[in-house]
């Protein structure tokens, strides 16, 4: 039902029952923090999530494990496994197996499977002309882990981008069901406008984003005006810029492109929806404690815009 074709967050395959899919996904992350059952919390974080971007709920999962058992104790790995069972028993997830290799770099994830209604999958070609573009969390996990790395980043600046980067989206799609979503994406290793650009190719359709409205985690301006930003942020830069046209403030662009294109783990849901249905799909969210902002709206594409076109006011 969906497949790689439009890059989408997720597989949908037909499932036992009739109207029902099953979504099918699989993440790997390295270490962005130093605790690794905090570690292990964010990659489950960060794998269900896909589930939860087409509309889904998660059923089961299996560990994907890349550990260097020569140099760290297996403790570790226990520690890794734990902060994931954690997140996917508060996610309703059974944990029923998994894969361990070894390998001389770090690494953790899961491969996830969920259901969803067929009626109801937020694919990337369901997205509307008109529609607001809701987003849930802030940016900026990239910058912060980059800061981390460098031992830059405030004990503030890592509590909050570790807080954002442990909380699970199943509210905010449950949110994005009530309020007539027809596609989403979750913003993670793309970033905003790569995620983002998945779904104007997908539907045919360009995007405006108000500047003004995008929420950052804290010490993100000032990190990336400082020169930490990953080179997944920098290399989706580059690669997007045929699409952006630039109208915001000239002393802002830098801060403004790098964090739309910053390179995310465990980001929050972009919501393609009615715009009568922001203000109460903002209140409901607000109520989950959720930074979300009406960050723009869809349009179609004009004439002399390139495809999948993102003008920035």
């Amino acid at each position: 039902m969906v497949d790689q074709a439009h890059k989408d967050d997720a597989a949908v395959v037909a499932g036992p029952a009739p109207g029902v899919g099953l979504v099918l996904t699989a993440d790997v992350i390295a270490p962005n923090v130093d605790d690794p059952a905090t570690f292990g919390a964010i990659a489950a974080c960060n794998s269900i999530s896909d589930v939860y971007a087409m509309g889904g709920e998660p059923r089961f999962a299996l560990n994907l494990a890349f550990f260097c058992d020569e140099h760290l104790p297996l403790e570790v790995l226990a520690e890794i496994q734990r902060g994931a069972a954690a997140v996917c028993a508060q996610a309703g997830v059974a944990v029923v197996g998994g894969h361990t290799v070894r390998d001389p770099e770090l690494k953790f994830g899961l491969s996830v499977t969920g259901e969803v209604r067929l009626d109801d999958v937020w694919s990337n070609r369901r997205a509307q002309a008109g529609q607001a573009l809701v987003l849930t969390k802030a940016l900026g996990t990239g910058v912060i882990s980059q800061a981390i790395k460098k031992g830059a980043a405030s004990d503030d600046e890592i509590a909050a981008a570790v807080a954002s980067m442990t909380t699970l989206n199943r509210g905010a799609m449950e949110v994005g069901r009530r309020h007539g979503v027809t596609s989403a994406t979750d913003v993670t290793g793309f970033g905003l406008a790569g995620h983002l650009r998945n779904i104007l190719r997908g539907s045919a359709l360009a995007a405006t984003i108000d500047h003004t409205a995008l929420r950052l985690l804290p010490g993100v301006a000032a990190q990336i005006a400082a020169g930490h930003v990953p080179g997944g942020s920098a290399a989706n830069r580059t690669f997007l810029a045929p699409a952006f046209a630039y109208h915001g403030p000239a002393d802002m662009e830098h801060v403004i492109l790098t964090a739309i294109c910053d390179a995310q783990t465990s980001g929050g849901l972009l919501l393609c929806m009615p715009p009568d249905h922001v203000a109460a799909a903002l209140a409901d969210l607000r109520a989950l404690d959720l930074p979300a902002a009406h960050v723009g709206h869809l349009r179609t594409c004009a004439a002399d815009e390139p495809d999948a076109a993102i003008r920035i006011e």
